[in-house]
């Protein structure tokens, strides 16, 4: 099966988890509602369009690996407040604003919260769609992120990508299958192993996952709310199970001869 190839680099990057009151916490792997989201936002759709980003967050299957671990190994957290009005505008649409919802009053005080954020970090994904024969397929895909109809960010408004989104594309049985085959940046001497993570079902018979849980990363698009869960595996995978980058183990399909 084909599979679309997602780099995500950047200063910052912010996978979110469950945020308590003012505290965004992250993750250390992409949810699937991030996904959605980048995807559909690649595409040009609106968070109005609710039934189309339910479809597309469904049939989405993907697995993803740390290829650099963010700097110190630790979650980074901002301390961020703002005087906002009611007549700010949103910059998300190329050549439409965006209104600020809420009455006047709410504008009262200044907004305080905390985020935190992933320094100087890279995470390659996988990914497929289920039905191909419906659209978006993967060429769309491959499309609006080469030439997406807004700007991109990973996560949160300020983090801006800082290499191309599209990697190519790569074949595989399962998408673990598709990851362990795209080239990895040549490590440092003392990485000697991955941490990956895959849905359950989509594995490889050579890597056995060091544990397997609910995870609960899919938005209900139609209510607007987080819920539900899905079963997926990680594991630490050694270094040299992958093809190193400029080798002739294996390369995108992309960049076949």
């Amino acid at each position: 099966m084909r599979h679309l190839i997602l780099a995500l680099e950047a200063p910052l990057m912010a996978f979110g988890g469950e945020i308590v009151d003012n505290y965004g916490v992250v993750r250390w792997f992409p949810a699937a509602s991030m996904l959605t989201g980048l995807l559909a936002n690649a595409l040009g759709w609106r968070r109005t369009e609710a039934e189309r980003h339910q479809e597309l967050q469904e049939r989405l299957i993907y697995a993803a690996r740390i290829d650099r671990e963010p700097a110190g190994g630790v979650r980074l957290t901002d301390f961020q407040t703002a005087k906002l009005n009611k007549s700010d505008k949103g910059w998300t649409t190329r050549g439409q604003h965006e209104d600020r919802a809420g009455g006047i009053k709410t504008y009262d005080a200044p907004h305080l919260r905390y985020r935190d954020y992933l320094a100087d970090m890279r995470v390659t994904v996988v990914l497929r769609m289920e039905e191909a024969e419906f659209e978006p397929a993967l060429e769309d895909l491959a499309e609006a992120l080469e030439q997406p109809s807004r700007p991109l960010f990973i996560g949160r408004k300020p983090c801006l990508p800082s290499t191309a989104l599209f990697q190519g594309f790569q074949e595989g049985e399962t998408v673990l299958t598709a990851l362990l085959a795209v080239p990895l940046e040549r490590q440092d001497e003392q990485t000697e192993s991955i941490r990956v993570l895959w849905p359950a079902g989509e594995g490889a018979g050579s890597v056995r996952p060091s544990r397997t849980y609910m995870l609960t990363d899919e938005r209900n698009w139609i209510s607007g709310l987080h819920g539900g869960g899905r079963s997926v595996c990680e594991s630490a995978v050694p270094a040299a199970r992958f093809p190193v980058t400029g080798s002739d183990e294996a390369q995108p399909e992309e960049e076949q001869s």
